[in-house]
């Protein structure tokens, strides 16, 4: 009879320790990268004078502030809202690609390749070069929101047939949206003056310089709260991976479900977007390799996934800045550089178990 019973309890307890070990390592990562990041630039801090300079804002005299006289300045105008931006962006990204890819049933949904992304770039771009700021400080924000959510809805509307979602067509339907997008942004490219086009060169591009305090007080609460929504329906998500038919029988809305996380995901990747420009498969490789190590139950992917997404694009802005002395790489292109690769290696991997696309 225990032969029975060891096995099952044995890998839970396995799992179980899996997890834990997975948390505790991103949670310290995270903060290593967090404060190396901080720490590094042309004016070098090191890490106990970073972490001292935290801690003496909230009146903690423990380690020593930066010795250099500019040290306090550089780290509270520069670094930190940059580094915080970069670890909101991440999970912002990652945690969408994850929702993506269960309300669409499909490992290949992410923002930037089904056009959210490109679809945000335009909304934002409008608002560069027709210098529109109806809604102040959130103009660009609210804008990239509305054009994101209008291409997701789009893809999802075209994507669907006889109640199911095609891996396919909404690939393709992604690759349109983005190439419409891409035309739309090349328009307002033309259409703008030199310092609109030098501000959409380096949205399309992607890239955490000149982040302010003022713009991380928009994104945190917009992460937050998706990252709320997104554990509250966690249990419902596990519900839709057994099939829309035994969602419903088990009292899933799926419709409203995938409506909802929709709105959230435009919501999540249109403020991520309208700050930092794109930054193309956060959203696809994080979750996946959170999968592979955890499995596929959706409460613990949505938090390894914001903190897996926080660390990668904490590497990743650390890289734009440090690879080339002197200069600061689009962070877009070193996702991509990564992402590209991962996406083929995926495709591959799905049409071998799914045995061809049908």
């Amino acid at each position: 009879m225990n032969l029975h019973h060891e096995p099952a309890s044995t890998r839970k307890s396995r799992h179980a320790a899996t997890t834990t070990a997975l948390f505790v390592g991103l949670w310290v990562a995270l903060i290593v990268a967090l404060i190396a990041s901080a720490g590094t630039g042309q004016l070098a801090i090191p890490p106990d004078q970073v972490v001292g300079s935290l801690l003496h804002r909230i009146g903690i005299d423990w380690l020593p502030l930066p010795s250099h006289p500019a040290g306090d300045q550089t780290l509270w105008a520069i670094r930190f809202p940059r580094v915080a931006m970069a670890a909101l962006v991440g999970a912002a990204l990652a945690v969408s690609g994850l929702l993506m890819q269960a309300i669409f049933g499909n490992p290949l949904a992410e923002p930037s390749v089904i056009g959210i992304s490109s679809g945000a770039a335009v909304g934002a771009g409008l608002c560069i070069v027709f210098g529109i700021s109806i809604f102040g400080e959130w103009t660009i924000a609210v804008f990239a929101f509305a054009a994101g959510l209008a291409a997701t809805l789009l893809v999802y509307a075209m994507s669907r047939s006889e109640g199911k979602t095609e891996v396919v067509t909404l690939v393709l339907t992604g690759i349109a949206v983005n190439a419409v997008a891409g035309a739309g942004i090349a328009l307002l490219t033309f259409l703008g003056d030199t310092q609109s086009r030098e501000q959409i060169v380096f949205w399309q591009l992607g890239s955490m310089a000149g982040s302010r305090w003022s713009q991380v007080l928009i994104v945190a609460p917009v992460v937050a709260i998706g990252l709320i929504v997104a554990w509250l329906v966690a249990r419902k998500l596990d519900l839709l991976s057994l099939g829309e038919r035994n969602a419903r029988h088990l009292g899933v809305n799926v419709e409203l479900l995938r409506v909802g996380v929709i709105v959230l995901v435009a919501l999540l990747v249109g403020v991520a977007v309208a700050f930092v420009g794109i930054i193309a498969f956060v959203g696809l490789v994080i979750p996946h390799l959170m999968r592979m190590i955890l499995g596929p139950a959706h409460l613990p992917l949505v938090t390894a996934s914001a903190l897996g997404g926080a660390l990668l694009l904490t590497l990743a802005d650390l890289g734009a800045r440090t690879i080339v002395p002197m200069s600061d790489l689009p962070i877009g292109m070193l996702t991509s550089l990564v992402g590209g690769p991962f996406f083929f290696w995926l495709l591959r991997r799905t049409r071998k178990r799914s045995g061809g696309w049908g």
